[in-house]
């Protein structure tokens, strides 16, 4: 079976953080859209992936787009309105849920899930909006230069044909980027090709971040929920990279910042107290009950709760034997289970073997969350996406425009055609390729138009991970408020050009109409420019 949608301005195909923000801008400027998903939900990774934001140390006050701070204050008030707070946290402005270390609004995805669906439900109700769930792009129809339809399809089989002037890839992998047959990059460029310093000689196309698979936990004193034994757990407990300094599977690991051995500590329900959530004078992970806490149980009145959550996204879980991408959909396939059974058997290995305060071996109390993620199972619905494949763009970010090393006091490279910004370290997790972390001191940044066009195809624009970056640069746009910041400019873009009978690319070469587009932008509530601050 085949149906047809004709009647949208824009589809955004894709509803992770980026797909979510292109929607809301698109029909805050009243154009009609249909938003698709892979999966069973929208959010990406605040959702199905199972990741809280990572952010910068001035989000509280600066360095993001409006919309962006209604979803972080919609979250806030969430817990405000519907959960039974202290008042000393119901009182706290900057509310952290998690009181986790990674970032200032640690929370449960199940809650991203309901702030953000709450925000496009309005315009369900006024029929601007249809949303298409677990719904895949298999095809794309192109004339010239042009994307003249996508094809998507549902769980069901049944295929659905959209039409419209305008797509956007929003998707986690930019999956829509071959089938459109737009000049696209992906894993590791050149030396040569990109004057970077952190480049390798020659380029490395496979050699890509890993993915990581995360889950929810949390625990039991005095009662048993040790999962069942995974097939391959001997494999894992034994796996051991060239870079580790023992097994992967453990408590230590590299020094993301400095690559030496580095012992995390994990005791489950320690009371804290207040948390700095500030990356840029502690990273954060050396507790790893804290780190990426979700619920904390000291914020609440006595007795709610009896334990924390915290979400396991550590280095012990990043999957390197393979990419997701650019191979065939059998070891697509092998690559996920793998992830998933990495994840499994660090779960596994924290019920039996992980050291205790007290000197006894393993947390048996560890129970996995469902409700949390909002899964059977309490592992996320879809694995966390750090790497996907990037357009070919009329300009690419390098590491040159953005080192710390390499700008110094001169900040971030400026770009005339800016259209918006973003702040985090260049964080490069290890890879499918036998990289250790590559981790460098950047400075906030800009997000260049020219990076959000293809070098030729006119009418669809990245609205995500998939921009004009590199895989160093990735390691720095790639993160949430830099991802919603694209998506809404890409949106934003296109309701400018069908306003104003104009394409993508002649807004940025045509002055007038770059100005217009950039007011239009500050007038919605995105920053261009940084205040004068430093990187770290």
């Amino acid at each position: 079976m085949q149906s047809r949608i004709s009647d949208a301005d824009l589809a955004i195909i894709g509803g992770g953080v980026g797909g979510v923000a292109a929607a809301l801008a698109a029909l805050r400027h009243g154009l009609r859209v249909v938003l698709t998903e892979e999966g069973d939900r929208i959010g990406g990774q605040f959702t199905s992936q199972g990741v809280p934001p990572d952010e910068h140390r001035w989000i509280e006050q600066f360095g993001c787009t409006a919309s962006y701070r209604r979803y972080r204050n919609a979250v806030r008030d969430y817990y405000r309105t519907w959960y039974p707070l202290t008042v000393a946290a119901r009182n706290e402005p900057y509310l952290n849920p998690g009181l986790g270390r990674v970032g200032a609004l640690c929370h449960e995805p199940r809650v991203s899930g309901a702030v953000l669906r709450a925000l496009v439900d309005p315009y369900l109700s006024s029929g601007r909006l249809r949303i298409l769930l677990n719904a895949r792009p298999v095809a794309a129809e192109t004339d010239g230069d042009r994307v003249t339809g996508v094809t998507v399809r549902r769980a069901d089989d049944v295929l659905v044909h959209l039409v419209a002037p305008y797509y956007l890839d929003a998707t986690e992998l930019g999956d829509l980027l071959p089938l459109a047959g737009v000049e696209h990059v992906t894993g590791f460029e050149s030396r040569h090709e990109t004057g970077e310093p952190s480049a390798p000689e020659v380029a490395q196309p496979g050699n890509m971040q890993a993915f990581s698979w995360v889950f929810a936990i949390d625990h039991r004193e005095g009662e048993n929920h040790v999962i069942d034994r995974p097939a391959d757990y001997d494999h894992w407990r034994a796996y051991r990279p060239d870079y580790w300094p023992g097994t992967q599977i453990g408590l230590t690991a590299p020094d993301p910042r400095t690559r030496e051995p580095l012992t995390r500590t994990f005791t489950p329900n320690l009371t804290s107290g207040p948390v700095l959530a500030d990356q840029s004078q502690d990273p954060g992970d050396r507790e790893l009950w804290e780190f990426r806490r979700a619920v904390a149980r000291e914020l609440y009145e006595p007795g709610f709760v009896t334990s924390d959550v915290t979400l396991v996204n550590w280095p012990m879980i990043d999957y390197v034997e393979g990419p997701i991408i650019g191979v065939s959909e059998e070891d697509k396939a092998r690559h996920l289970a793998g992830a998933r059974e990495l994840s499994e058997s660090m779960l596994y290995w924290l019920q039996t073997e992980a050291p205790r305060p007290d000197g006894g071996r393993g947390w048996p109390g560890l129970r996995l969350r469902p409700d949390v993620m909002d899964t059977p199972d309490g592992f996320a619905a879809a694995p966390y996406i750090r790497e996907s494949r990037r357009i070919r763009a009329e300009y690419t970010v390098v590491e040159q425009d953005v080192s710390l090393a390499v700008r110094g006091d001169a900040g971030a490279a400026p770009y005339d055609d800016t259209v918006g910004i973003g702040m985090y370290r260049i964080d490069l997790h290890p890879s499918t390729g036998g990289d250790n972390y590559i981790d460098v001191p950047s400075s906030p940044f800009q997000i260049p138009l020219g990076a959000l066009l293809p070098v030729r195809v006119r009418n669809l624009l990245p609205a995500g991970k998939n921009i004009g970056s590199t895989h160093i640069t990735n390691g720095c746009y790639r993160l949430h408020p830099v991802e919603w910041n694209i998506g809404e400019a890409a949106a934003s873009l296109v309701a400018y050009c069908l306003g104003e009978t104009v394409e993508p690319h002649d807004v940025r070469r045509k002055d007038g109409h770059l100005r217009a587009f950039q007011s239009a932008l500050k007038a919605d509530g995105v920053e261009l420019a940084w205040p004068e601050i430093r990187g770290y």
